[in-house]
């Protein structure tokens, strides 16, 4: 099965992640769908401190600890871009 090719948000938000974390990968090879954590991407804890702080500074888009949905809501890429566009304030 194919993936969804990225759209411009999610290779926005992947090269968000690789800069912030300086991750050693090209932003290419990051799979929308795979998870942030664990067997995905590998990211833990202080890694998404880290991404919610850049997510604030770059989208306004404020991702708080206690949010019950942050699970999903750091579950892929694909995932957080969707909502760092519904609630982005512009």
């Amino acid at each position: 099965m194919a993936e969804n090719p990225p759209s411009p948000s999610e290779t926005e938000v992947a090269t968000l992640i690789v800069e912030t974390l300086q991750l050693d990968m090209p932003v290419s090879t990051i799979e929308m769908d795979a998870p942030l954590f664990g067997d995905g991407l590998g990211l833990d804890s202080i890694d998404a401190l880290e991404l919610s702080l850049a997510i604030k500074r770059q989208y306004g888009v404020e991702l708080r600890s206690d949010n019950a949905d942050k699970v999903d809501i750091f579950r892929s890429v694909r995932s957080l871009t969707h909502y760092i566009a519904a609630h982005s304030p512009s």
